[in-house]
C-alpha cells in the first residue's frame, strides 16, 4: 500500500509539473515562504527580494511566513509543497546546514529541495558594552582571561550564527565566559546596552543604531576579509586565526520542480540581485547582496556543514 500511495503520488507531482510547463512560468502568483517572524533580517531581505523578483515576472510575489524551531518549521513546510514552481523558500545558515547537525529535523535538504542560488551574505559584529575596557578583539581576550570567568556573552539561541561564533571564539581562545542565550539577537544587544553582558557577536541590523550612538562600541566583523558594509572594522581572524563565522541565505524549491522551471527561475533570480536597488537595500541590512550557480551553492552547503560539525563536536555543543 505504501509503495502504491509513493508511486500515485508521483505521478501527480509529475502532472502537476508538466502542467506548469505548458505555459509561460509564472502564469499567476508566487509563494515566498520565511522561515523566521516578521520584522527579522530574512524577513526583511525577503520583501525586497521578492518584490524586485514580482517586477521582473509581472506577477505578485506572497510572503507567507512559517517561523519557529530556528527556522526548521518553515524548511518543513516549504519541502512538502507542490514542485510546481509556484513555491520557494529563502533558508539561511540555521535550517540548512546546522539545525540538522544539532537535533532531529524532518527533512533533508538534499533529498527534499533544489538548491536554486545564495542570495546574501554578511558577517556578524562583536560589540562590547562600553564600561569594558577593550578597543580590540586581542584586548578583549587578555581582560577576559584577566577576568576569571566572570564575563557573560549573549547569543541568538542555538544554531544561530551569534551562538557559532560565541562557541569558535571561546573555543579556540581558550577564554572562559557565561553564554546567555536569547530568542532574537535585539534581545541580546538591549541587554548588552543595559550592562547585562559584556559581549555579543550580534547581526549588524541591530547593532548599528547603538554603535552610532555610543552605546556600544564594535571591535570587529567575524567575516574573512574586511566587509564593504563595514570597511571600517578589521576581521576577527586578525587577532584569533579562523574566527570566521558568516551568516547566509539561500533560494530553495522543492524536490522534483521540473528543470525548464529552476533554470529560468535561477536566471530571473541573478538579474534580480544585479539590481542596484537590490544591492542597496540589503546593504543596508548589513548584508551583501550575491548570487551563485546551483552547483556553487551545494557545494557552499557542503563546506559550511562540514566546518560546523567540526566546531559543534570540538566545543561540545548541545541543544537544551
Amino acid at each position: 500500500m505504501r509503495n502504491l500511495l509513493a508511486v500515485a503520488f508521483s505521478a501527480c507531482a509529475t502532472l502537476v509539473a508538466v502542467g506548469a510547463l505548458a505555459q509561460p512560468y509564472p502564469a499567476k502568483p508566487v509563494k515566498l515562504i520565511v522561515t523566521y517572524p516578521p520584522g527579522g533580517s530574512s524577513d526583511l531581505m525577503a520583501r525586497v527580494f521578492g518584490q524586485k523578483l514580482g517586477e521582473v515576472w509581472g506577477q505578485t510575489v506572497i510572503i507567507e511566513s512559517k517561523p519557529g524551531a530556528a527556522g526548521s518549521i518553515g524548511m518543513d513546510f516549504a519541502a512538502k509543497q507542490a514542485p510546481d514552481g509556484y513555491s520557494f523558500v529563502v533558508g539561511n545558515i540555521g535550517p540548512a546546514a546546522v539545525n540538522p547537525l544539532l537535533s532531529k529535523v524532518p527533512y533533508d535538504i538534499q533529498r527534499d529541495f533544489v538548491a536554486i542560488s545564495l542570495i546574501s551574505t554578511g558577517p556578524n559584529i562583536l560589540i562590547v558594552h562600553p564600561d569594558v575596557p577593550a578597543k580590540s578583539l586581542r584586548e578583549l581576550t587578555d581582560y577576559a582571561k584577566s577576568s576569571s570567568g566572570k564575563l557573560n556573552y549573549g547569543t541568538s539561541g542555538p544554531g544561530s550564527i551569534s551562538h557559532l561564533a560565541g562557541a569558535m571564539y571561546t573555543n579556540i581562545t581558550g577564554v572562559k565566559a557565561t553564554e546567555v542565550p536569547y530568542k532574537g539577537g535585539i534581545l541580546g544587544v538591549q541587554d548588552l546596552v543595559a550592562g547585562h553582558i559584556q559581549y555579543i557577536f550580534s547581526d549588524s541590523l541591530p547593532a548599528m543604531q547603538f554603535i552610532k550612538a555610543g552605546r556600544a562600541r564594535a571591535l570587529c566583523v567575524t567575516g574573512a576579509e574586511r566587509s564593504p558594509i563595514m570597511p571600517e572594522l578589521p576581521p576577527c581572524a586578525e587577532s584569533v586565526p579562523g574566527l570566521v563565522a558568516v551568516n547566509w541565505w539561500g533560494v530553495f524549491m522543492p524536490a522534483a520542480t521540473p528543470k525548464a522551471i529552476t533554470e529560468k527561475f535561477h536566471a530571473d533570480l541573478v538579474k534580480t540581485m544585479q539590481d542596484a536597488e537590490v544591492k542597496k537595500k540589503f546593504a543596508d541590512l548589513g548584508v551583501e547582496a550575491v548570487y551563485s550557480t546551483p552547483e556553487q551553492f551545494v557545494a557552499f552547503m557542503k563546506s559550511e556543514t562540514a566546518k560546523y560539525a567540526k566546531l559543534i563536536k570540538e566545543a561540545g555543543i548541545k541543544v537544551e
